[in-house]
């Protein structure tokens, strides 16, 4: 599965639904190869043009090569869940989480925040494991609406919610720094899923708050 892959499930002691879940997540692939990147960034830097030997500048290449590993490395978690115990049928919204991801067409960051929002089902989530799915999906090169989609659709299938909606507003630094050099410049993208999209006062009912 595109965007990491789940390999164990760890319930608790419970009774079917009435139990709290774990499900162990670890990015697909491989990890880093941090001599060979070190290697290629030196080489790229100085076919730029970039003067290595100078005070300063003899360990930029190791030091870029663990900057972009951390970057386009997506860590393991644990996505916990929990029985719905009390009924909970209204929205919780998950506001201003961190984005910090990489721009695959020009390999420069952009960064921003998402708003997260779902209408609880049989279980719920974890709050702070919003943060660790947009952190999941965010950490590799990807393009802001891809992203945004991404997230939603990891969590309607692992969650089973009546509806997910996120929103991701982020500044690109490949338009900021570069080309038409728009700074300030912000890009707002949008998925809505279940009864987030098709009911029209849920919808804006979310959108409010996300940009509340």
């Amino acid at each position: 599965m595109q965007g990491g892959r789940t390999v164990s499930i760890t319930p608790l002691p419970g009774d079917g639904a009435r139990r709290t879940v774990r499900l162990r997540v670890v990015p697909d692939g491989e990890g880093p190869d941090l001599g060979q990147a070190t290697a290629a960034a030196r080489a790229f830097l100085t076919a730029l043009g970039v003067d290595l030997a100078r005070p300063g500048m003899r360990d930029t290449p190791g030091r870029m090569a663990r900057a972009y590993a951390e970057l386009v490395g997506p860590q393991d978690f644990d996505l916990t869940t929990f029985p719905n115990d009390a009924g909970y049928d209204e929205l919780v919204v998950v506001r201003d989480i961190p984005v910090q991801s990489v721009c695959e067409h020009h390999m420069l960051p952009f960064v921003g925040v998402a708003h997260v929002g779902y209408l609880p089902g049989d279980r719920i989530l974890g709050l702070s494991k919003f943060a660790r799915v947009v952190e999941h999906h965010a950490r590799r090169p990807q393009v802001q609406e891809r992203l945004t989609r991404q997230i939603a659709d990891w969590l309607q299938e692992h969650l089973v919610p009546r509806g997910v909606g996120v929103v991701i507003d982020a500044e690109h630094s490949c338009m900021s720094l570069r080309g038409v050099r728009a700074g300030g410049a912000r890009t707002t993208t949008s998925a809505l899923l279940g009864a987030l999209r098709d009911d029209s006062r849920t919808r804006a009912e979310f959108l409010a708050l996300a940009r509340h």
